[in-house]
């Protein structure tokens, strides 16, 4: 992709040449100073902001104000600065680009086109997203939704950033719960054949349940009384895990890999696991069960790994399960989960800890996502008429489609509680958050259809009359998109790319409502027109990370 001319990165430079021209001996140092840009908090204080000379006060035995006189007076001459900076305060440095270096982004932005904003601080390495993984017990409820889309928007950001993303499902497929769904689909098929059909303490109730029994009733003709209960339950978490396939697939989430906790059996892995910690003298027996001493890793006390019954307890094989990530060549792995596993992540990480694997402290990274509340006509909606107890994903996707459903799922923090307010989001006004976005993408082709000319000839036009507020807000902001998208991969949060498009929208819908793109001057003419194509690159490159379309029309 053409290099992007990173204003910020091209001031950096000058500015520290400047500070080891005026301090020369600052340059010959073990651990050289190294000059920081900041974006000042009013934007009428300019683009940039050094506070180097305050650093270097205590350190020079100078007034920070001094220094800042001796380092914009060392500054060689560039054509990335409108004016000579202003010092402020105790000794700020206010810097102002020149309105060629700040248009220079739309060039960039048009040569790039989909390609801008990537870069590349993953540089190759693999990195392995596991998200949703839900019981294969019933649909897809709203917070598998949200995980989903959290999930699949911070893989798409990694690999914005260079990195070599595997999104991963894992299947719970074993254990009290995979049980209980067989004896709840043996009720209903003992039921639908008139017999005793005694409901399971604790069982699955959904309409859901009893649409899988009518339909093993007609696949198993022979067990119409249903004591087939390992064919009912491998029918069951066929059927579900289909159901929760199509659900994913209609919310535009695909997976590389769908990992059976089953097969951690099967394959000897929960065994080997804990004769690994038994090995290396990490567990103690204790009326009748193993304890793991997962205090010596910081838990607030040590956790039962087989219980008396000999059944394991659930982190265990999430233990070799993580161990497998780690000797898939996984050495960085995120696992997005609901706030409620909040109180196993501890005694996951001791686990991995006490394997003496090599696997570092803080493995895996966890993102959590807090609850959903989901309101219709002012009234929180709690259960699904299929689902029965709750409401389900496919319910917000048939009710207002994928686009609205992505967006709203990932425009609050992760770890925030999210109102998901269906008549907003159906709503086809500024107050929609995902509608403002896409609505200001829609303008602009509007506008470009309107002009019926070339698109591609827009992409060397003389941008020098680009000089009004509006105008200098959308370069601005068009410059920013790179550095929201390294932030939102790095701090793995996906939010801050909607808060991004939510402004830059603002900025698009506040030029269009103040100014006129088809005016007479044709210079004028082309350099807007140019700005704002830019303009809808930007707004479908990031709709394109949040899985979000960019529709022309609307």
């Amino acid at each position: 992709m053409p290099t992007f001319i990173d204003n910020k990165t091209a001031v950096t430079k000058l500015f520290q040449e400047a500070v080891f021209t005026a301090y020369p001996a600052l340059k010959d140092e073990a651990a050289p100073f190294v000059i920081e840009l900041e974006k000042p908090k009013n934007p009428d204080h300019g683009h940039f902001a050094v506070n180097g000379a305050l650093q270097l006060a205590r350190k020079l035995g100078i007034k920070p104000r001094d220094i800042a006189l001796a380092i914009v007076a060392a500054l060689r001459p560039s054509a990335l600065l409108a004016s000579p900076p202003e010092i402020a305060g105790p000794g700020f440095i206010n810097i102002r680009l020149s309105s060629e270096a700040q248009s220079r982004v739309v060039e960039t932005v048009l040569a790039a086109a989909e390609e801008f904003g990537k870069g590349n601080d993953g540089n190759g390495q693999k990195v392995m997203v596991e998200f949703v993984s839900a019981n294969p017990t019933g649909p897809l409820h709203v917070g598998h939704g949200r995980g989903a889309a959290i999930g699949d928007t911070i893989s798409r950001l990694l690999e914005t950033q260079g990195w070599q993303v595997s999104r991963e499902f894992y299947y719970n497929d074993a254990g009290a719960q995979i049980h209980n769904l067989a004896l709840s689909v043996q009720a209903r098929v003992r039921e639908k054949a008139g017999g005793e059909a005694p409901f399971p303490e604790g069982g699955y109730r959904g309409e859901y349940i009893v649409e899988i029994a009518t339909r093993y009733a007609e696949a198993f003709p022979n067990d119409a009384r249903g004591d087939d209960l390992l064919a009912m339950q491998k029918f069951a978490v066929a059927a579900l895990r289909h159901e929760q396939d199509l659900d994913l697939k209609a919310f535009d989430v695909q997976f590389d890999v769908f990992y059976l906790e089953s097969s951690l059996y099967t394959d000897g892995l929960v065994e080997k696991t804990v004769a690994h910690l038994v090995k290396m003298g990490h567990t103690y027996e204790l009326d009748g069960a193993l304890w793991l001493k997962t205090t010596d890793y910081g838990d607030d006390k040590d956790r039962v790994m087989r219980k008396s019954d000999c059944s394991y307890t659930y982190f265990v094989p999430d233990v070799a399960y993580h161990v497998t990530k780690w000797e898939r060549g996984f050495t960085r792995a995120i696992t997005e989960l609901g706030a409620d596993h909040h109180g196993s992540l501890a005694r996951m990480h001791a686990g991995l800890q006490a394997m003496a694997m090599g696997v570092p402290k803080g493995y895996p990274d966890y993102v959590l996502h807090q609850m959903i509340t989901v309101m219709r006509g002012g009234t929180e909606m709690k259960i699904s008429k299929r689902a029965g107890s709750y409401v389900t994903l496919r319910d917000l996707i048939d009710e207002v489609g994928r686009d609205a459903t992505r967006y709203f799922f990932v425009m609050r923090k992760s770890d925030s509680q999210l109102t998901f307010d269906i008549d907003l989001a159906k709503s086809r006004s500024e107050d929609n958050p995902v509608y403002y976005v896409q609505y200001a993408h829609a303008r602009i082709c509007s506008v470009l259809n309107q002009w019926g000319g070339d698109a591609a000839a827009l992409k060397f036009v003389d941008l020098s009359p680009l000089t009004n507020k509006y105008e200098s807000d959308l370069l601005r902001a068009l410059a920013d998109f790179p550095d929201i998208l390294r932030a939102a991969a790095r701090e793995l949060s996906p939010h801050l790319v909607c808060v991004y498009l939510g402004e830059l929208a603002a900025r698009l819908h506040s030029y269009y409502n103040a100014e006129k793109f088809l005016v007479e001057d044709e210079r004028l003419k082309l350099a807007r027109l140019s700005l704002i194509l830019a303009t809808r690159q930007v707004l479908k490159n990031g709709l394109a990370v949040v899985g979000v379309s960019a529709p022309e029309k609307m």
